[in-house]
């Protein structure tokens, strides 16, 4: 309908979006729904079937929301009276929302739907919380699209949400919360949020409160990460939840498209493989076809993770900004070689690399050694990845016949698998390597970090191996470096140079029957691993 309800909302929303100050709403996480987005917001949950309905919109903004919301009630549930209540904090927006207010209401009249609007300037946060806070358990629906912006531990907003017993270290989690508390039981909660909040230690307080309060019926997912707010310049993974207050745990249906103008696809999973009974973090993994699906469980059904075999993960000791007397750009020989996730490349550590980054770190005092790790291998992953990078993993290996026999330190921004602080066996760091590279560990890790890194804790999780033997002295198996990838048994050849960015056939030589063959590079070749009997194999498990 070319002159709708929505349409006229959403010139209301271009015109106050222009009037406002950037840097102002970038302080506040201040980001209208253009409306595309807001009628898929709106056909989210499912409309209730009672004659009063009763709607918050918690942020909202110039409106856009509750006016995609009022179009669906008109076409599908016509006679049902919606009474809307929309919170705003910045009195900049609520001549504008105030007028969308009164569009709705004139719609609902012209429509055969009894439609109000209360337009309420207040903070949410200071509303709901503390001696003065007003009750609003009395919802049938929530739908937002909250403020994004950090909180820190000591701030007021914070602190005013622990008091409540959720701890919310972004306002949108604050908002989700709140909303959650507003409803009454078996209310809906919609809302277009951040992933952020689906994996990682971060938000794993938050995400056990949400998941206590409300069970999640319906996510929605973006391929890009640039075109939801593509007019407010915002990049950020966005997913669209759909929750029920106190509903039971059924099939969870996973739509995914590349933005909002695009036909989603579907995809059904069990609430089960949607977040593990026995997963301590509940962690969301959010499968979006049959592939992610058979990778997930291919994965899940190994027996063990690093940490029941004994490695552990720790992110790089070194600061940089905490240690600037330490650093140097050209290294000497008393220097320690000091690594960046820029010096990981295709599968290997260049060092020392032209990066504008410090090569080297010394080591004059004792408090400086403890920066150090010993002389060993370890595999590095970067903490943070490129949107630009093909995978989310980016791993590569640190090995002294490659690298040289030096103590080494590593920036905090690596993650850096270790035994007990120390190196790990040198067979095991390859295969390693190769397993991190492969496709299927990052086809796993997309389904509950999405386009995003994860932390070490999500990182240490994720890597689950089988180890045949009760101990490390045993068999490995690495499974499906690549969907192709045959066995890889004793007389194979693993060898440099194939670690990064492709399938795990790479790293091993046409004796195996896989990959084209090392690559011929220039300078000191390292030697070759021979993968004894019984000790190490890459295979389908």
């Amino acid at each position: 309908m070319a002159d709708g309800l929505l349409s006229r909302a959403e010139r209301i929303r271009v015109a106050v979006a222009a009037s406002l100050d950037p840097q102002t709403q970038a302080r506040r996480g201040q980001f209208f729904t253009p409306d595309r987005a807001a009628s898929l917001i709106a056909a989210m949950p499912t409309l209730p079937d009672k004659p009063v309905v009763r709607v918050l919109d918690p942020g909202a903004g110039s409106g856009m929301l509750m006016s995609a919301l009022i179009e669906r009630f008109a076409q599908e549930c016509p006679g049902t009276e919606v009474r809307v209540t929309a919170i705003e904090v910045d009195p900049d927006v609520i001549p504008a929302l105030t007028t969308t207010g009164r569009l709705c209401e004139e719609w609902g009249r012209e429509h055969g739907i009894a439609v109000t609007v209360e337009v309420i300037c207040e903070d949410l946060i200071q509303s709901s919380t503390g001696l003065g806070a007003c009750s609003r358990a009395e919802f049938d629906l929530v739908i937002m699209n909250p403020p994004y912006a950090k909180l820190g531990v000591s701030s007021p907003e914070r602190r005013a949400m622990s008091s409540l017993g959720v701890d919310c270290p972004n306002l949108y989690a604050a908002f989700l919360a709140l909303g959650a508390q507003a409803l009454r039981a078996g209310g809906q909660l919609v809302a277009i949020t951040p992933r952020s909040f689906a994996n990682g230690p971060y938000f794993g307080r938050f995400r056990s409160y949400l998941l206590s309060a409300l069970t999640i019926d319906r996510i929605h997912t973006f391929e890009s990460r640039s075109s939801v707010f593509a007019d407010t310049g915002v990049l950020q993974e966005n997913v669209v939840l759909s929750a029920t207050k106190g509903g039971q745990r059924g099939p969870v249906t996973i739509t995914v498209s590349r933005d909002h103008r695009d036909i989603a696809i579907k995809h059904v999973m069990c609430y089960e493989n949607f977040i593990l009974p026995n997963d301590p973090h509940r962690f969301l993994r959010i499968t979006t076809n049959d592939a992610d699906t058979a990778v997930a469980e291919r994965m899940l059904s190994m027996p063990s993770t690093l940490v029941d075999l004994g490695l552990q993960v720790s992110t790089g000791r070194v600061v940089d900004f905490r240690s600037r007397g330490k650093l140097r750009d050209m290294p000497d020989t008393a220097d320690a070689p000091l690594i960046y996730p820029g010096n990981l490349r295709a599968g290997r550590i260049e060092w020392p690399r032209d990066i504008r980054k410090p090569q080297g770190f010394a080591t004059a005092a004792d408090a400086d050694r403890k920066m150090l790790m010993p002389a060993g291998c370890y595999v590095l992953v970067k903490r943070f990845s490129a949107k630009e990078e093909r995978r989310r993993i980016v791993a590569a290996l640190w090995d002294p016949e490659l690298n040289g026999t030096h103590r080494v330190a590593f920036e905090n921004h690596l993650n850096v698998f270790h035994c007990r602080g120390g190196g790990l066996d040198r067979a095991l760091t390859w295969g390693l390597c190769l397993w991190l590279n492969g496709s299927p560990v990052d086809q796993f890790f997309r389904t509950f970090s999405g386009h995003t890194p994860g932390s070490f804790t999500v990182v240490r999780g994720l890597v689950i191996v089988g180890c045949r033997g009760g101990d490390r002295s045993g068999w490995w198996s690495w499974a499906w470096c690549s969907p192709r990838c045959a066995r890889v048994g004793a007389g194979s050849t693993v060898r440099p140079g194939f670690l990064g960015g492709g399938d795990g056939e790479r790293g091993v030589s046409r004796g195996a029957g896989l990959g084209a063959g090392p690559r011929r590079r220039r300078g000191r070749q390292p030697r070759p691993i021979r993968v004894e009997p019984s000790r190490f194999f890459v295979g389908r498990g």
